[in-house]
């Protein structure tokens, strides 16, 4: 079976065609098209099968990672989105908490308030009032209202509307005849409500949530239609799949109606690729390290898996999002970066980038600012004639020329501003993985660094060095990580309710009945997208707290019906938990069960371990030998340096350092003090040395 993997980055969309059968790969990289992503994900798809005389009748499915709905965000450029909401809670999404997201400045970005998904004129009350603890109605829904409060909206051409009332996520039942009465007015709108995006408590995140499936909904379902009709017109009829923030993809139906889902698409999908990198090198702890052309992403691995953002730590774009979302963080770090002098004078690389479009001077695109990617060619560290495998040449001169330009403005000679350049990217993604690991807790020496995208191997090997973890992994194909990432993972839904039970006094009628209803839900999509319900998996989880706190816990419910004797096992583990993450817990206070929670994975084909050439030797690999520069203790020297073709090299014979390992769609830079190993599962193992 060949299935396709397509992710859309800043500056390269990555493609790999996998035999799932034969475990045969191939891959591409073309330059994104940012106008219309979709572009350069059909010309993609057509060049790879055109170049491994693939048939688009063969092609059984395609994983898509898409960034549509992040760069609505971030660009905020989404649609003009209307609201229905409860009388008296117009304002509920300028608000907020009252939380200063930085507490001491008098010049902070407060996103929701700066730059609201939905602008108040555009927010619309009417009558009604459900109540707590069962969603019972005080104040019946006024349907008048909410007709006149569709008209205004529609004549104000509004492109999607989302209604939002206090306590839906007890009683949906006005919510539900709400948006029954706005389709009846405003045929053809995109319209959403709280209840279905995100059944939880907590008004302003539930509120801003729906919002932003409003706010980006017209866009994203604009997008994966035309995909969808694009990849039919060409003769693939393969079933297209979405991957989504938890880390599972889906099907376009299903984002369509919830885009939200899809705001940390790409990022998930290049965990997922770490997080199976570890598994070909045997490794459980990894620090999946993406770095691509405008960012680097970092996620963390534990004993195989990947944890769930917390309520309080899911933002995008600073707006805070209440959906299943691996924890993940990005920085304005890449290849494209930027370096620059700051109105005060500091000397800074980054978030600003080139983008795909100039790009660095080194691609020959106009671009005249120096660049992360233009300071590693003047150090050659890049090899000009066989950049892309050779398909691009870089343009050293264009290089030197905007490196200089910086360097003059720095009153440093060339070699050490490209040096510097390198180590203020370095600086800035070791401490963006300290705020994911030493501040939670988390030794990254007892973990290994996964290198990937198209920058990753040329940095890891440093910034491991700054955290002092021992080893880096380079994936077999490391500049399309996330595009592997995408055919690793399983078609994967998310249920949920609010629950608000003690420990105390357990109603475990309510509690079973609550999961069997979530279950008897997630059948239904499993059946709906064409998969056995019966041989879907699913996992029971929980939110909970100790009385009288503010955030909660994520922790595993167990199977079959649960009693007082299972229940145990619940406690027991969020006590450990607790400790875990505070350093303290409290076995013997009272616990509040928040949320119930039910996740389905159901099987879908999955790329297997690549074949791995044996035949290989350092004669057979060998470039040429080359001068490069690397700072050992204090001081930046020449080396002579070995440059090799990855594809040729020996297994499992280890490679000392000054070293640089070339391949079509990355650079692999081993220092002086480090040695390299091509692991015969397909994988470089670089051991850092150095280390403090």
């Amino acid at each position: 079976m060949k299935v396709i993997g397509v992710d859309v980055g800043g500056t390269f969309t990555d493609i790999v065609l996998s035999d799932t059968t034969t475990n045969d790969i191939a891959i591409h990289k073309i330059a994104s098209t940012p106008d219309d992503p979709s572009t350069a994900v059909m010309q993609g798809i057509a060049e790879i099968c055109t170049h491994n005389a693939v048939s688009h009748a063969d092609i059984a499915h395609v994983f898509h990672g898409t960034t549509v709905a992040t760069n609505a965000v971030l660009q905020y450029q989404g649609a003009q989105a209307g609201m229905i909401t409860t009388a008296g809670f117009r304002d509920i999404l300028h608000i907020g908490r009252h939380q200063r997201p930085q507490h001491y400045s008098i010049m902070q970005d407060i996103p929701w308030q700066a730059r609201p998904l939905i602008r108040r004129r555009f927010r619309k009350t009417v009558s009604e009032r459900l109540t707590p603890p069962k969603g019972d109605v005080l104040v019946p829904l006024n349907e008048d209202e909410v007709r006149q409060a569709t008209r205004e909206l529609r004549e104000a051409g509004v492109a999607s509307i989302v209604i939002c009332f206090l306590f839906s996520y007890l009683n949906p039942t006005h919510e539900q005849r709400a948006k029954a009465i706005v389709q009846e007015e405003f045929p053809g709108v995109f319209v959403t409500t709280s209840s279905e995006i995100s059944p939880q408590f907590r008004e302003f995140e539930r509120f801003t949530t729906a919002a932003m499936n409003a706010f980006i909904g017209p866009l994203v379902r604009e997008y994966i239609d035309h995909l969808d009709q694009s990849l039919r017109a060409e003769g693939i009829k393969a079933e297209l799949h979405i991957m989504c923030s938890n880390g599972g993809v889906t099907t376009p139906k299903t984002i369509s109606h919830l885009p939200v889902l899809t705001l940390m698409s790409g990022l998930a999908a290049g965990v997922m690729g770490g997080a199976w990198v570890g598994q070909l090198a045997k490794r459980k702890n990894v620090i999946t390290f993406d770095i691509g052309g405008t960012s680097a992403d970092i996620g963390v691995v534990t004993n195989g898996t990947f944890s769930e953002a917390s309520a309080r730590d899911t933002f995008v774009g600073g707006y805070p999002i209440m959906v299943p979302m691996i924890d993940l963080h990005t920085i304005g770090a890449g290849g494209g970066s930027i370096a620059y002098l700051d109105e005060g004078g500091a000397f800074k690389v980054g978030p600003q980038s080139a983008g795909a479009v100039p790009g660095p001077a080194a691609y020959g695109y106009g671009g005249t600012e120096a660049t992360v990617t233009d300071a590693n060619l003047v150090l050659g560290r890049l090899d000009k004639d066989n950049f892309l495998g050779g398909a691009m040449a870089l343009d050293a001169e264009a290089a030197t020329h905007a490196v200089q330009y910086m360097a003059d403005q720095l009153g440093l000679p060339l070699l050490d501003t490209a040096e510097g350049i390198i180590t203020l990217l370095n600086a800035n993604m070791a401490n963006a993985i300290r705020a994911r690991t030493v501040q939670k807790g988390i030794d990254p020496r007892d973990y290994a660094l996964v290198a990937s995208g198209g920058a990753g191997p040329l940095h890891g090997a440093e910034v491991a060095r700054m955290l002092e973890i021992p080893e880096v992994i380079v994936p077999p194909y490391p500049g399309i990580n996330s595009a592997m990432g995408l055919l690793t993972t399983d078609l994967k839904y998310d249920a949920i309710q609010t629950a608000f039970l003690l420990s105390t006094a357990i109603d475990f009628e309510r509690l079973n009945h609550g999961f069997a209803d979530m279950e008897a839900q997630l059948r239904k999509q499993f059946e709906t997208d064409g998969i056995d319900p019966d041989i879907a998996r699913y996992h029971r989880y929980t939110d909970v707290h100790y009385v009288g706190q503010g955030y909660e816990l994520r922790v595993p419910m167990p199977d079959g019906e649960i009693n007082e004797e299972n229940i145990r096992q619940t406690l027991d583990a969020f006590h450990q938990l607790h400790h875990s993450e505070y350093g303290h817990s409290f076995p013997d206070s009272p616990v509040e069960f928040v949320n119930i929670r039910v996740t389905g994975i159901g099987s879908i084909p999955k790329i297997g371990a690549p074949a791995v050439a044996a035949n290989g030797s350092l004669d057979k690999a060998f470039v040429k030998r080359d001068i490069t520069q690397f700072r050992l203790n204090e001081h930046l020297d020449q080396y002579e340096t070995s440059f090799y073709r990855r594809d040729d090299l020996p297994l499992n014979s280890r490679i000392a350092g000054p070293a640089i390992i070339l391949q079509t769609d990355s650079t692999t830079v081993v220092p002086p003090d480090c040695t390299v190993t091509a692991n015969d599962s397909g994988v470089l193992l670089l051991e850092v040395g150095g280390r403090r």
